[in-house]
């Protein structure tokens, strides 16, 4: 395993045990011993995505698990860590090319 992929584990392990939760940049950067600029150019070339753009991923597909639950968008909105239902709503229809409210009608799975 290369030294960059090793630096990155524990910041990788936060986000996903804390999705819900907000992520600072500064504090993934910390659990790895990068500075916040080291973090985020490492994490892009490992990665292949900014930080954000991972947590923002994480977070919809936390939000579709619970849309498939039944779980309102609202309720699905907060406990995937979106500010609100309306950014939970640009951010799923950016990824999946529907709304919430559409992939819940669907029935043929995830996005």
């Amino acid at each position: 395993m290369s030294s960059r992929r090793r630096s990155l584990e524990p910041a990788l392990e936060h986000i996903r045990a804390h999705i819900g939760e907000p992520q600072r940049l500064e504090a993934l950067a910390a659990l790895c011993g990068l500075s916040v600029w080291r973090f985020a150019t490492v994490f892009r070339e490992r990665v292949g995505q900014s930080p954000y753009r991972y947590v923002s991923v994480l977070r919809v597909q936390r939000a579709q698990a619970l849309l498939s639950q039944g779980v309102p968008a609202a309720r699905a909105a907060s406990e995937a860590g979106f500010y609100d239902q309306s950014h939970l709503n640009r951010c799923f229809k950016r990824q999946c090319g529907m709304t919430p409210r559409q992939y819940q009608q669907r029935t043929d799975g995830p996005c």
